[in-house]
């Protein structure tokens, strides 16, 4: 056991006052702080991988706007954490990785330089120490928060069960002080007043900024104030509310995942205000979302305009800007150009049940899955060709219910260990992870801690025997196809091993089973291993290949 003034115990205590949550694996260089956090309220979740403790820690976050804690080992405990690191810091979620790491006496011949990798990363480090364990462990907290990133926190071998100095408990445990909002400037907000209200076809685009800001209401008051229309990220999704207009003017995520319809309308806008929106590629559309005589204004807390297009900038928080601005804007509500989405609804296209190949079509699979899923659902998608099918056709209920941990890395894999973060975020809605096979194989480790930790779940494995984004990306443009095979897997076979409910689906038919297995009410995880077609390509690919040929 931990001694009671040992620097394991002290770091348990300060994270037990800030944290509820650590993911992680045990080893050697954190065994006495799992020890020590037995005897606090933080919940332990054990994972299979070490990047799983990092990503169930990202989607924690993401699903509830609460920071937690991952926690591995050193040496190649911290360095299988490296991926799921380096997408926290680039996208900006504040999280805390406690690792062991080399004695304060120096290395031993298999340590690494950790600090140094992590700053290779983006990821600063801090180091405990026998003075004030329980202050660094804030600090790093506090870290986290102010800078909108994630922290490691490294633990000397030699110094975990060690004693604190002096045998003295601390005098309380050090407070977070959570970080103010930055209020707009009034003259910036009167200029970006002026150039909307003389917009004659407004969109507000709102981000993950924007949900992390709780502006929605704002915004939704703003958009009808201005008869703007309104669109989101993928990570901003179901954002707006409904309007006091009573119309609903939200065409859907911009970019990559619109559809014709919302696409025609998003680009023929004349004034386009992003809110809390990072206006990245995929947003962007490569750089065809908006047309080029647009202008494009942008709130965010970033130091500076995030995209070379943006014509006006406002650094403040997303919600008192929006406030602001309603104050500032003259008149009554205008009605402007809402009525325009009317003529976009539901575009989606169902699909043709079977592909010729005699495999399911994706999109006819996703087009029933959405009547199927319960409403009150908790999205995560790992990475792949098949990421785009959840957010076109699948109703998300809001922002924290969408989560694609990878994205910002451009990784795949993620999705087991995101679903766990997300089922201990959100235990009462129903967590629906959207996986590839080649993905599913990647974070297979993690589906038996998907099945242990998920109250209720369903997992959706888009299994058509291929790297499917290298496929329809490169395959097209005639290179071998050879290296992108994967050969099928049987996931129902595994999920039912470590103690799922699953079915093979390979007729739409057959996701009654799944329905049946959602009407009982039963607790645990159902896995559909869905057998669809390689030959049919998600539209938001096909843009993409449109957009980057060769002319």
């Amino acid at each position: 056991m931990s001694s009671p003034f040992s620097v394991s115990t002290a770091i348990a205590n300060a994270l037990a006052a800030h944290v509820s949550h650590c993911f992680g694996v045990m080893g050697n260089g954190n065994a006495y702080l799992l020890d020590a956090l037995a005897d606090t309220p933080v919940r332990y979740v054990p994972v299979r991988h070490e990047v799983g403790a990092v990503v169930a820690a990202d989607a924690f976050y993401r699903a509830c706007r609460r920071p937690a804690v991952a926690t591995a080992t050193y040496g190649p405990g911290f360095t299988n954490t490296l991926t799921g690191l380096t997408e926290a810091v680039q996208a900006r979620t504040p999280l805390l990785l406690v690792v062991g790491d080399r004695p304060s006496a120096g290395p031993r011949p298999w340590d690494v330089d950790q600090p140094g990798v992590a700053a290779g990363l983006g990821a600063h480090t801090m180091v405990v120490d026998r003075h004030d364990p329980a202050g660094t462990t804030v600090r790093a907290l506090q870290y986290a928060l102010d800078h909108r990133t994630a922290v490691v926190l490294a633990v000397p071998y030699d110094l975990a069960a060690a004693p604190v100095d002096d045998q003295a408990v601390p005098d309380g445990t050090p407070q977070l002080v959570m970080p103010a909002r930055l209020s707009p400037r009034p003259s910036e907000v009167a200029r970006l007043a002026a150039i909307l209200d003389s917009a004659e076809r407004p969109l507000l685009l709102a981000g993950r900024g924007a949900w992390l800001a709780d502006a929605g209401e704002a915004l939704t008051r703003l958009a009808h104030h201005l008869g703007a229309l309104t669109a989101t990220t993928a990570a901003g999704r179901s954002i707006f509310r409904t309007a006091p207009d009573g119309i609903d003017a939200d065409l859907g995520i911009c970019g990559g995942f619109a559809d014709d319809v919302a696409a025609k309308l998003i680009f023929s806008s004349d004034v386009v205000l992003a809110v809390g929106a990072g206006l990245n590629l995929f947003t962007m559309r490569h750089q065809t979302a908006f047309d080029p005589d647009a202008t494009l204004l942008q709130i965010d807390i970033a130091d500076r305009a995030t995209h070379p297009r943006v014509a006006h900038y406002l650094q403040a928080d997303a919600r008192l800007a929006a406030e602001a601005l309603l104050a500032e804007l003259p008149g009554k509500p205008r009605r402007g150009w809402r009525d325009q989405t009317r003529t976009a609804r539901d575009h989606r296209d169902p699909g043709s049940g079977l592909a010729p190949d005699g495999l399911l079509d994706p999109r006819t699979v996703a087009y029933e899955l959405d009547d199927i899923l319960p409403a009150d659902r908790t999205v995560v998608s790992d990475g792949g060709h098949f990421i785009g099918w959840a957010p076109t056709y699948w109703r998300i209920p809001g922002p924290n219910r969408l989560i694609m941990v990878g994205t910002e890395f451009q990784s795949i894999g993620l999705g087991m260990p995101s679903a766990v973060g997300a089922g201990q975020a959100l235990p009462e809605t129903t967590v629906v992870l959207t996986t590839g096979d080649g993905g599913a194989l990647m974070s297979l480790a993690d589906l038996d801690t998907v099945i242990r930790t998920v109250r209720h779940g369903v997992i959706i494995v888009w299994n058509d025997g291929y790297y499917g984004a290298e496929l329809h990306q490169y395959g097209s443009k005639g290179l071998d196809t050879g290296p992108m095979k994967i050969k099928t897997a049987d996931f129902s076979g595994i999920a039912r091993s470590f103690g799922a409910e699953a079915a093979v689906i390979t007729e739409v038919a057959d996701l009654d089973r799944l329905r049946h297995w959602l009407s009982t009410g039963r607790e645990g995880v159902f896995l559909a291993d869905c057998r669809v077609s390689p030959h049919v390509r998600a539209p938001y690919m096909q843009t993409q290949l449109d957009i980057t040929a060769p002319r």
